[in-house]
């Protein structure tokens, strides 16, 4: 081992804000460091970016490192933490490893948004053992809501680093595999420099209940339901699906799938065997011919999606499938921030056909996937580590699960952002360099930064509308025919009941008109005039400035 050699945990995303996971370990000497990642997530945006698709994170570092990337590791198929990978990928062509379950995601993903880029994807689940440049990394077991997650265990010449990702401790899930704690605390005994953990319910106290105490509810709203039930979740929630279904047989009825993302994971989950047991779904066209006692719906949007099949039927707009008074819907998820009005839209347009809703304020619908402050104390206990490194959260989350952790007797839990470099060893653990870091956007077919993709502009256009004038000028510099004033997004008429096109009109002709003929030759600072006029005259008739653009051609 050369003498000046590191072990350093850089953050791109996920540290500092809920999703867009993305951490980078790198080892060697400062400039000639290896470097794996460990998931590639994106984040959703919201009204603040129109028409923007999908928030990646920056990965412009690894533009310089691309050939010292030795190998990307996927710890489970959340959007959060796998869903940049397609488009991400074709710049880094590294090797991928990732679990069975999270390859076959991978591949309805890519195949549904028709991608140009085929991932080659290395199978590496619970047990097995990978050796990537300087690091060995073996996947530990641990549970979550979603099949097949598992926690990262990476080891190195300077030190042994425990990378959890998403899990939680349940001993009754609804689907495996466990969290391992025997392996866990064989990995303690071993010695941990530094363990690298979820930090999402860090604010909350006590322990999760169990997913079986989940299916138990939902079971028995299935088997008291008068009418149809249909039961809103997150897709790729298989064991609670799973659940679900197996309530349904218990209760006589049969099952229906509703929204293409349930329908693409089900199908993943019966390719990898998970769906064993589990008697075949109806098809949609089959559900008028069923007595309404008879079936459960599970759907997509419970975030109150608009173009989900829970949206759908909040507005009575789906083609075979419909709720009427006395059925009852269940969601069996929890509300993302910043998803609160458009669910409760759905709720409200739900209430109103009659249907009865239930949420997990009136019953034991929803778990969360993520560790309470008694689980990660337990975590803590197993794995005995020198250094804690709170990660997956948001400001308070990271400051809540850092005090449980000092608390706790942990020696060292330094503070950690986006784009800070953390030396875990040699010496103590501090920051000791920034990278570059940040947002891109995916926007239609296109991937660019704030300003390449136009989002300000857009923004712009989204508050105050656009006005295009064309002035056309004689050998003389005099108007050849009237100039043409387009308004779009703009009220049609002032306070006064004047057209706002005319009242625009107006302002065009003043401003050139005002203008003597002989400065007219400055076609730019005309050009210039005119679009001020535009705007000011708006701004005095409606208090607000649109975008505007103006052509100007000489004859």
């Amino acid at each position: 081992m050369a003498q000046d050699e590191e072990l350093v945990f850089l953050p791109l995303g996920g540290v500092g804000e809920i999703g867009m996971n993305l951490g980078l370990y790198g080892y060697g000497r400062p400039g000639h460091r290896q470097w794996i990642m460990v998931d590639c997530g994106v984040t959703f945006p919201g009204p603040e970016l129109p028409g923007v698709d999908l928030v990646l994170p920056d990965i412009a570092f690894l533009a310089e490192q691309r050939r010292n990337l030795k190998a990307i590791i996927i710890t489970h198929a959340h959007e959060d933490h796998y869903g940049a990978l397609n488009d991400l990928w074709p710049g880094l062509n590294v090797p991928v490893y990732a679990s069975p379950f999270t390859a076959g995601m991978l591949e309805a993903k890519r195949a549904f948004e028709k991608s140009r880029s085929e991932i080659p994807i290395t199978v590496f689940k619970q047990g097995d053992r990978i050796n990537v440049g300087p690091f060995s990394v073996e996947a530990v077991g641990v549970n979550h809501s979603i099949p097949e997650p598992m926690a990262l265990v990476i080891r190195t010449q300077l030190g042994t680093v425990v990378h959890t990702g998403d899990w939680k401790i349940d001993l009754e899930p609804s689907l495996g595999p466990l969290t391992d704690e025997s392996r866990f605390r064989q990995i303690g005994e071993e010695g941990v420099l530094a363990l690298v953990c979820d930090s999402t319910n860090a604010l909350r106290e006590g322990v999760s209940p169990s997913e079986r105490q989940v299916s138990e509810s939902l079971a028995k709203i299935i088997a008291d339901a008068e009418g149809r039930v249909g039961i809103t979740t997150f897709s790729s929630n298989v064991g609670r699906i799973r659940s679900v279904a197996e309530a349904a047989e218990a209760a006589g009825r049969e099952v229906l799938l509703l929204g293409s993302s349930m329908k693409r994971v089900v199908d993943v989950a019966r390719d990898v065997g998970l769906m064993e047991g589990v008697k075949p779904f109806l098809a949609e066209d089959e559900f008028g011919y069923i007595p309404r006692d008879k079936v459960v719906v599970i759907l997509t949007g419970s975030q109150g999606e608009p173009r989900a099949a829970l949206a759908k039927i909040a507005r009575d707009e789906m083609r075979n499938v419909a709720f009427s008074a006395g059925d009852t819907i269940v969601f069996s998820s929890r509300t993302i921030p910043g998803n609160e009005k458009a669910i409760n839209d759905i709720k409200n347009g739900l209430i109103e056909q009659g249907i009865h809703i239930i949420t997990d304020s009136e019953a034991l619908v929803h778990v969360s996937g993520h560790p309470r402050r008694t689980e990660l104390q337990q975590m803590y206990q197993w794995v005995k580590p020198q250094i804690l490194v709170p990660v997956h959260g948001e400001a308070a989350h990271l400051t809540a699960h850092a005090e449980l952790g000092l608390q706790s007797g942990i020696p060292s839990v330094p503070r950690l952002r986006n784009g800070e470099m953390l030396r875990l060893a040699p010496g103590p653990a501090e920051v000791i360099d920034e990278a570059p870091h940040g947002r891109i956007y995916k926007d239609g077919t296109l991937i660019g930064d704030f300003e390449e993709m136009g989002i300000g502009e857009r923004r712009k256009l989204s508050f105050a509308g656009h006005v295009s004038v064309s002035v056309v000028l004689d050998s003389r510099y005099d108007f050849l025919g009237d100039p043409d004033v387009v308004p779009i997004g703009l009220p049609e008429f002032d306070d006064e009941g004047e057209a706002m096109e005319d009242t625009l009109y107006d302002a065009v002709l003043g401003a050139v008109e005002s203008i003597p003929r002989a400065k007219r030759k400055d076609l730019a600072m005309l050009q210039e005039a005119v679009r001020r006029a535009v705007r000011s005259t708006t701004n005095q008739v409606w208090g607000k400035k649109p975008v505007v653009t103006v052509f100007i051609t000489k004859v």
